[in-house]
């Protein structure tokens, strides 16, 4: 495996969005402005980041225990009493997530801990495959490479397809694609194009899935959007890098370290961490906000960042009736989660297979979506598996059920879990599990047809509460972790600019498709409709 790639990306075609000038250090212009962050997710992290690095002091309040959010990561005990770090599952830390990365170098300049992985096949029930390696990176010779090398996709499908009805595939324009495609789900959109069946399922369900949505509820507005951002809109290529430790050791231990050590020319404010505490209500005083939290306290704020999951940002708006205006906290009110999933870790006393990947995407084999080998690439499974003699397997399930299933239902799940891993890789089926942990949530956005135009934005009714998070509607190309880091980098700069400080530079893919004769294309077709 390789080292990371550079954190500003390779692509010469990506789009900077230059920093206002201004101040670049506001405790050295009387009292600094004090500013609450709720949530220590990678949107409240980045948002932190970029109030501190101007001076700013800043509180971030967390529900949990561990910093990180959905990308946090914690220690558990085996059985035996053995201490293993345990996380949320597998995240692939793109080279086109520029804004994310910009946030890990801040505690690890050459981002070294995080490691490029060759390839991540995908493989359906008929034994198909699909693998991203060595494919070139320059679209639109990246997508057709791809699709003319899977066993799922012939030249044949190439000619069938309907090529007015797939343009918008091709020539991607954000935000503008949202009202041309939100209102159709990604499963109608794709047989539109006549896009081959076998491909659908083993390519763009598994990605669509990754959203923790199925292709016939997920917004054909972000499909053609992933597929831009992945693939058309960028050339840095579809392999990712992981963290090389469990994400509390590896990502965002050094980075609070950085947050909150002693001040510097480069982050001249301070950083408070307050774990395991939740905002109840955050009431407007003025100009200022004041918040009552969980352990009974109370206290005043400058301005406050809002960047929790879905359902502690409704809680939180509920609770709060001087925030905002009417519709903006309907617009809060209407944010919905996605269906719930499953991961399942197994601590095996033998190894799987030398040549299993670290990571497999399946399509077609329900309920499992991922089949990861830890200790191929983490430390901690790594010195695990070397002192037992065994192997870290994790089992994703995505989208399993609308709410989250009983325990119950997580028992069933797990049997069919491990029927699929003795089917897929059957040397596991001798293996003794050592330990294991099964983890269901929902606490995922919801990218269904029809969300985005109501979908809340960064600012709000008043100007010093922002929000943010990779639910929060943000009109530039980016998902996922991505969009959770660009999100928390403007909620900090839109507080900045009201101080007259200086904002952080971010970067993005392009914001519209590369190729003018595609877009050409696409703008005809749009026209004769």
């Amino acid at each position: 495996m390789n080292a990371a790639g550079s954190g500003n990306g390779r692509d010469r075609r990506r789009v900077r969005y230059p920093a206002a000038p201004g101040h670049r250090d506001l405790s050295r212009h009387g009292s600094p402005p004090r500013v609450v962050v709720v949530g220590a997710g990678i949107a409240g992290l980045a948002a932190a980041t970029g109030l501190a690095e101007r001076g700013c002091h800043v509180e971030v309040v967390e529900r949990e225990r561990y910093l990180g959010g959905r990308v946090g990561g914690w220690s558990e005990r085996l059985a035996d009493g053995t201490a293993v770090g345990m996380n949320r599952g597998f995240h692939a830390f793109f080279a086109q997530y520029y804004n994310l990365r910009k946030l890990l170098m801040r505690s690890d300049p050459r981002l070294s801990r995080l490691r490029r992985l060759d390839d991540y096949p995908l493989i359906d029930a008929y034994g198909r495959r699909d693998t991203f390696r060595g494919l070139p990176r320059t679209p639109p010779w990246n997508a057709l490479a791809f699709a003319l090398r899977s066993p799922t996709f012939r030249l044949r499908d190439l000619v069938r397809m309907d090529a007015r009805a797939a343009a918008p595939l091709a020539a991607v324009s954000v935000p503008e694609i949202y009202a041309r495609l939100d209102h159709l789900d990604a499963e109608t959109f794709l047989r539109s194009v006549n896009f081959p069946e076998a491909a659908r399922h083993l390519a763009f369900e598994v990605f669509s899935r990754s959203f923790f949505i199925e292709p016939g509820r997920m917004s054909a507005a972000e499909l053609a959007t992933m597929f831009h951002i992945y693939f058309l809109g960028s050339s840095e290529g579809l392999v990712f890098d992981v963290a090389r430790d469990n994400f509390d050791i590896g990502l965002w231990t050094p980075l609070a370290e950085y947050l909150a050590g002693p001040r510097t020319p480069a982050r001249p404010g301070t950083v408070v961490f307050h774990l395991g505490v939740s905002i109840d209500r955050v009431d407007t005083e003025g100009h200022r906000f004041r918040l009552a939290d969980s352990t009974g306290t109370t206290s005043t704020a400058d301005a406050v960042v809002l960047a929790t999951d879905i359902t502690g940002l409704r809680r939180i708006v509920a609770a709060s009736p001087t925030l905002g205006d009417a519709r903006w906290r309907a617009r809060v009110a209407a944010l919905a989660v996605a269906p719930a999933f499953a991961v399942h870790r197994l601590w095996l006393d033998r190894p799987v297979r030398a040549e299993r990947a670290c990571f497999l995407g399946t399509g077609g084999l329900a309920p499992l979506d991922n089949i990861s080998v830890l200790d191929r690439y983490e430390h901690q499974a790594a010195n695990w598996a070397s002192e037992v003699g065994g192997s870290v397997v994790e089992l994703h399930a995505y989208a399993v059920a609308d709410t989250t299933p009983p325990p119950t239902a997580g028992a069933q799940l797990r049997k069919r879990l491990l029927a699929r891993l003795h089917s897929m890789y059957p040397e596991t089926a001798a293996a003794n599990i050592v330990g294991e942990t099964m983890l269901l949530r929902q606490d995922c956005p919801r990218f269904a047809p029809g969300d985005f135009a109501a979908r809340p934005g960064i600012a709000t009714p008043h100007p010093r509460l922002v929000l943010a998070g990779d639910g929060i509607r943000v009109d530039l190309p980016v998902a996922l972790m991505e969009r959770a880091a660009t999100t928390g980098w403007i909620a900090a700069n839109t507080l900045l600019r009201q101080w007259n400080a200086a904002g952080h530079t971010l970067h993005t893919v392009p914001a519209r498709g590369r190729s003018a004769f595609l877009r050409t294309v696409a703008t005809h077709e749009r026209l004769l409709r």
